[in-house]
């Protein structure tokens, strides 16, 4: 059964488990040392011990991806590809746009957008095997015109080849876990190196992130799924339905709602039991039900947007819209009744890789932007330099920078 709470009890929701994810760390950590120190010796020993891996290589050829795209159904193929130009819009208007602009007389200053050269999406396949997750990381990264894409998946079902045969363009490779975080973050004799990782994955998989960020750039270290739902009078079985939605991804994961309404508290308590009775996946919702969920019963609509905002959820439900101007925090926000989140993990358009254990306090969720480099431009004329020169040699001399004045002065006096 669900919890009920009051919200002077709600704190210890807002504390996030980090015992576990220590734990990973030390797992991982070996795992990663030896992947940079023996490369694809160390890699195919690790797949065939922990994924059971039985390949004689990693990629997947074309013709593996053809044969997967011909045994999916048409329905599947014609889901992905409303999926897809639906992500492909949102991507676009994401980019950040190249400009320049004379911000003083000889003084242009601009910026250029260059994309990534090679990525890695990591495409989950432990419980769920995630074909959602291919369209979601690949299509930024195509929108954002990184040339080399590679996908790494320990479990590459005909769905996730296929999906990625439709996308055109990806390189797959059948190839999980931490070690496979190591071989993108080093590169190996058949493994390229990434400037960029994206995509969750489980908590070793998290914290391989974790400890490579430097060494590759990370989209951010995930935790399990979550959301909030803030009502006052909504649809009883709509809102477990969303709570379960969550619940069934992980025993881990959490689904919280907040409400001033005890006939609500009730209500929903009430249907989340009926729903999970005749839920497939009951096993794990229950369990992420019992341990991390909660229905709370807060005083206003007002404590509920401060339960929200210093929680930082990854998923947001408001059936109000007046309340989007004060909402701080959040992975993705879904506004309205009708806004199903399972919709946002599908076909909507904006991501569904979002920070998670209160990552959205500092960004929101996986875009095209993630993919490219914006790279500042200057430009000055003689004028514009002499203009600047008292500033840049005056400043430069109060920091001691001798050379920094003179490079200055050599041009205006030269």
């Amino acid at each position: 059964m669900i919890r009920i709470l009051d919200s002077s009890a709600a704190a210890d929701l807002l504390v996030r488990k980090s015992a576990r994810f220590a734990e990973a760390e030390a797992v991982v950590r070996p795992i990663i040392e030896d992947v940079r120190a023996k490369g694809d010796a160390a890699l195919f020993r690790y797949a065939r011990d922990l994924d059971r891996f039985a390949r004689d290589r990693f990629e997947v050829t074309q013709s593996e991806l053809n044969e997967a795209l011909a045994q999916v159904s048409a329905p599947f193929i014609a889901a992905v590809r409303v999926a897809e130009k639906n992500i492909r819009s949102f991507a676009e208007t994401q980019l950040p746009l190249e400009r320049s602009a004379e911000i003083a007389s000889g003084v242009r200053v601009g910026q250029v957008v260059r994309p990534l050269e090679t990525i890695c999406a990591y495409v989950p396949g432990g419980r769920y095997p995630l074909p959602s997750t291919l369209l979601m990381s690949v299509i930024p990264a195509q929108v954002a015109g990184v040339p080399n894409i590679c996908v790494a998946t320990p479990k590459a079902t005909p769905e996730i080849l296929a999906t990625a045969a439709l996308l055109g363009g990806v390189r797959v490779f059948t190839l999980g876990g931490a070690h496979a975080i190591a071989a993108f973050a080093f590169g190996t004799a058949t493994v390229p190196k990434a400037d960029r990782i994206v995509g969750p994955g489980n908590v070793y998989v998290s914290a391989a992130k974790k400890l490579l960020a430097g060494e590759v750039g990370i989209d951010f270290v995930a935790g399990p799924t979550e959301i909030v739902i803030i009502s006052e009078d909504g649809n009883p079985g709509w809102i477990a339905a969303d709570m379960l939605a969550q619940a069934e991804h992980d025993p881990e994961a959490s689904a919280i709602l907040l409400t001033t309404s005890a006939t609500l508290v009730d209500a929903v308590a009430r249907e989340v039991e009926k729903q999970m009775a005749t839920l497939s996946t009951s096993a794990v919702a229950r369990q992420a039900i019992e341990r991390n969920s909660a229905i709370v019963i807060v005083k206003s609509t007002g404590e509920a947007i401060a339960i929200s905002n210093r929680f930082a959820p990854e998923h947001l439900s408001i059936h109000d819209v007046s309340l989007l101007p004060k909402i701080q925090n959040a992975g993705s926000i879904f506004i309205g009744a009708m806004s199903a989140e399972a919709a946002g993990d599908y076909a909507t358009g904006p991501n569904h890789i979002l920070p998670t254990s209160g990552a959205a306090r500092v960004r929101g969720g996986l875009s095209s932007a993630d993919f490219v480099k914006v790279i500042s431009t200057q430009a000055l004329s003689r004028e514009g330099l002499l203009q600047l020169a008292p500033t840049v040699t005056t400043l430069a001399r109060a920091e001691g920078l001798e050379a920094h004045a003179r490079s200055v002065e050599a041009r205006i006096n030269g």
